[in-house]
């Protein structure tokens, strides 16, 4: 072997080396990152649940920042920001403020607004649809049921949004899985809801004619 293919050889195994120590270690950046976001916007959702509103948007607030980190592994490494750990993180996010969102009565987020693309948001929607069966059921607990059939409605007019988004998998990040999610979501909701309501009206009924007797 010529000593040129030696240098073009040592040459090779030096710029691969770099690239890849680069990458691997934007690549853990991103892996703490998405686990920053998708931590801060759990808990997020949490305080949602609690009525904390303010608390939420002050975690949101700071999964945003983190965020923002991330936006700088897509100029030099995009297939990073793209992969699933940082993909799953900006879905977690959009389910933040999406359930502070639909929970609160504020106006929805559009996903311009979040600074994040089109699939994650869509599938972060139709998760938020589960936290809001999860308020309807806590609300049916503490038989409060001011928010209920509202709240269902929006789950209702989600899921018409969703089905309509007939495109293949690998472009919507899996929405066609999300979406009949959703569908069980919401029938399983209507009929809790649904048996509720029959149930409170029966004993309104029933102690209206027990005070008529």
């Amino acid at each position: 072997m010529t000593e040129s293919y030696m240098k073009q050889l040592d040459h090779i195994a030096n710029i691969s080396l770099e690239h890849l120590t680069k990458k691997h270690e934007v690549r853990e950046a991103g892996l703490k990152i998405g686990r920053g976001v998708i931590r801060l916007s759990a808990n997020a959702i949490r305080a949602v649940h609690r009525q904390e509103f303010k608390q939420a948007r002050q975690l949101l607030d700071e999964a945003e920042l983190l965020l923002n980190k991330s936006k700088e592994i897509l100029a030099s490494f995009p297939d990073i920001y793209h992969a699933g750990y940082l993909a799953d993180a900006r879905k977690e996010y959009s389910e933040g403020h999406l359930t502070l969102a639909l929970i609160s009565g504020v106006d929805l987020p559009m996903p311009d607004d979040l600074g994040v693309d089109i699939a994650p948001f869509l599938n972060g929607m139709g998760e938020a649809v589960g936290e809001a069966r999860r308020y309807i059921l806590d609300s049916l607990r503490r038989n409060d049921f001011e928010k209920c059939e509202y709240l269902l409605d929006l789950m209702d007019a989600i899921y018409t949004l969703l089905v309509t988004i007939d495109y293949p998998e690998a472009i919507t990040g899996g929405l066609r899985r999300t979406t009949d999610m959703t569908r069980g979501i919401l029938e399983r909701t209507r009929g809790d809801l649904t048996m509720t309501l029959r149930q409170r009206n029966l004993e309104i009924t029933l102690a209206a004619i027990e005070e008529k007797a």
